[in-house]
């Protein structure tokens, strides 16, 4: 598959991927799609594309089996499931909160960032689509630009520059020549640098902890004890008392510049 096949079908996956997104953080009413289906002369026809209805089911069910990657790449899910699983390792607990509470919380506040950009898309893309206004290609094209600006304003250029090192290819004279196919990987790769280098800021002052628990027993000679287990009380205290899901939250939010 060539590259510029390939850059087509994931500005379609992304396309396809936020509408199911979109009932949850947009308001905003939208009616069904109209299909129709005319057996006569044998054509058939889908809302305001131009594809054939078999072809765009067959491309929708191969889409949504790839929808959880869509949501991992091109969304905040990134960073904020890796800041809060490090803030569990760094509090000494990995088992709590269990994994299903964890990537609940992640999804919910991926909403609410991403909120203004599926409305947007909702409004520019699916809606004017779904009416039968725009064709597919309109729809793809306008649906695609409000999630490159979040990718554009959360990815560094260094990462930008790298993929397209990678790629070979030339260097583009404006940002919307950007290949969406080097803003994806250039994305993930700046959400992981910036989720660790928060999560290495919430590992501080729980080390300090650790430290200063196994300064003190080894004083006391009590070498047989864990320091793990004597921290443990203290590091959920000190979270307890600065309100420290409130503090996570606040900061994850505010990362994305929400």
């Amino acid at each position: 598959m060539t590259r510029r096949g390939a850059g087509r079908i994931a500005r379609l996956a992304i396309l396809v991927a936020l509408p199911l997104l979109l009932g949850a953080c947009s308001g905003s009413g939208g009616g069904s799609p109209s299909v129709g289906v005319s057996i006569n002369g044998g054509s058939t026809s889908s809302g305001g594309g131009t594809m054939a209805l078999s072809l765009q089911l067959l491309v929708g069910l191969t889409i949504l089996a790839i929808v959880p990657s869509i949501l991992l790449m091109a969304t905040s899910f990134t960073r904020i499931v890796v800041v809060l699983s490090l803030l569990r390792s760094a509090i000494g607990i990995p088992q709590l909160p269990p994994n299903q509470i964890l990537l609940g919380l992640s999804l919910f506040l991926t909403l609410f960032v991403m909120g203004p950009v599926f409305t947007k898309v909702n409004d520019t893309a699916l809606q004017p689509y779904m009416n039968g206004s725009i064709t597919s290609d309109v729809a793809l094209k306008q649906g695609i630009a409000p999630v490159r600006t979040f990718m554009l304003g959360q990815t560094s250029e260094s990462d930008i520059q790298l993929f397209l090192d990678l790629s070979k290819k030339p260097r583009p004279t404006t940002v919307d020549d950007i290949p969406i196919e080097v803003i994806l990987p250039a994305f993930v790769t700046s959400e992981l640098k910036t989720a660790f280098t928060m999560g290495f800021l919430l590992f501080i002052p729980f080390l300090v902890i650790d430290l200063v628990v196994a300064s003190a027993l080894m004083a006391m000679g009590m070498v047989m004890v864990s320091p793990t287990q004597i921290a443990l009380p203290f590091k959920l205290l000190l979270f307890v008392l600065v309100d420290g899901w409130v503090l996570i939250v606040t900061s994850l939010v505010k990362s994305f510049g929400a």
